[in-house]
This record gives structure tokens, sequence and C-alpha cells, in this order.
């Protein structure tokens, strides 16, 4: 075997990797989408490693992350627990959640320049989440551009943290998340002010993985050797 046929053997099988990360990744965002409560296709959430290098490589074999865009709505569930409690001057509330934009993007590094298209778009097509996965770490000056974009929500992911569902591992306990009625009964049960609940960072892993927001609470559910479950309750800040 000459030295130029080593070198297309070499690319095939980096191509083939880097399709191969590229699907677990896109199997941990379906997951993390309709563990947020998201209308996912079943066949989307399970698509085979040859069905996604069929759908997702370009001529050449190699991984095209511009085909990989993605959006869902939320489930009425969804739209539930996002709603917030009825008062005298807003007796009708809107849920505080709508359609999220998933991108997967194709440029080794993100700018300024990147990430304020990325803004644009979620905001001229009234996204209310926007999701951006990158290849490496964004740098600090593009991430002042996501606060601006409200009131749309900009989330951001590294490839390599979406590659294993952290949720699934034994030893985290199941996270769910409480409407504002559900947070409500929780309180007057209880007779505790929000500030007076163990806290969860909105930066802890499993909080990005759901997207909580602050003042959020969730639920969380462990086992016990002794009572089955039993659960203890975190507010997000």
């Amino acid at each position: 075997m000459d030295a130029i046929d080593q070198e297309k053997q070499k690319a095939v099988a980096e191509a083939d990797k880097e399709l191969g990360r590229l699907w677990r990744a896109w199997r941990t965002v379906h997951e993390m989408c309709q563990d947020r409560g998201y209308e996912l296709d079943e066949d989307e959430l399970h698509i085979s490693l040859q069905e996604f290098k069929d759908r997702f490589s370009d001529a050449s074999g190699s991984a095209d992350r511009k085909k990989m865009t993605v959006s869902f709505k939320p489930t009425d569930a969804m739209l539930t627990k996002y709603t917030p409690e009825a008062t005298a001057s807003n007796p009708d509330p809107v849920p505080k959640i709508g359609t999220i934009w998933i991108e997967f993007s194709s440029e080794p590094s993100i700018g300024i320049k990147q990430m304020r298209t990325f803004a644009q778009h979620i905001s001229k097509h009234q996204f209310h989440t926007g999701i951006l996965i990158t290849q490496a770490s964004i740098t600090p000056a593009a991430m002042k551009i996501v606060p601006v974009v409200l009131p749309s929500i900009i989330e951001t992911f590294q490839e390599q943290d979406l590659l294993v569902n952290i949720t699934h591992h034994e030893l985290v306990p199941k996270h769910v998340l409480l409407s504002a009625e559900e947070k409500k009964k929780l309180l007057e049960r209880y007779r505790l002010k929000e500030s007076q609940l163990p806290r969860i960072q909105t930066g802890d892993p499993v909080a990005r993985y759901l997207g909580l927001r602050r003042g959020q609470v969730v639920k969380i559910i462990r086992k016990s050797e002794t009572a089955g479950r039993y659960a203890s309750y975190r507010w997000a800040i």
C-alpha cells in the first residue's frame, strides 16, 4: 500500500470516528429535549449509527454539521409547567416557553461573529430558545452577546460534553421540574419561602441539561434502602 492510499484510509477512519462521536451527541441532545418536555418523533430519538451516517455526511463521507439543525415544539404538559401562576393583574398568563432551535456549529472556533450570527437567527425566527453546540469553547467576548438576545434564551454546549447522557448515570437521581402551581403548594405545605429551600446552581450539569431557570424548583427523587424512594427539593439560583 502506497502513502496516498494510507492517507486516504486514515482520513476515512477519522471521518468515521467523528461521525460516531456526533451520533452520540445527537442522541443526548434529543434525549435532553424529550426530558425537558418537547415533542419528539421516536424515530429521531432512536436513530441508528448507520442511518445517522447516511443522513449527516457529505459526498466525501465526512460529517456535515450544517445538516444537523433541528427544532422542537413544547408539549401541552411542558406549556403547563412553564405557565406562571395567575394573578389579579395577570389573570390569563401565557407560557414562558416556545419552540427550541438546535444547531451544531461547523465552525472550529466560536467568536463574536459566529455568536452574533446565531443570535440573529434566533431573534429573526422568534425561537424561544436556541442551543448552539460547538466543537471548542466559546470566547468570553462572544458569550457577552448571549444576554442581549432577550427575551429569547441562548444555551451553549460543547460536543464533548454531550457524548454521554449524565442523567443515565446510576449515581444521578431523577430531577423533575415543578410547575408554578406545584411550587406554590410545596411552599404552602411546609410554610416556607422559596429562599429557604436548598439550592441548585443553574450552572450545575443536571440543571443545564434540564434548562433550569432562576426561581424554578426541582424535585429530586433518590432511592433509599429503607424508604424505597424519598424526595427533596432544590431552588434554582
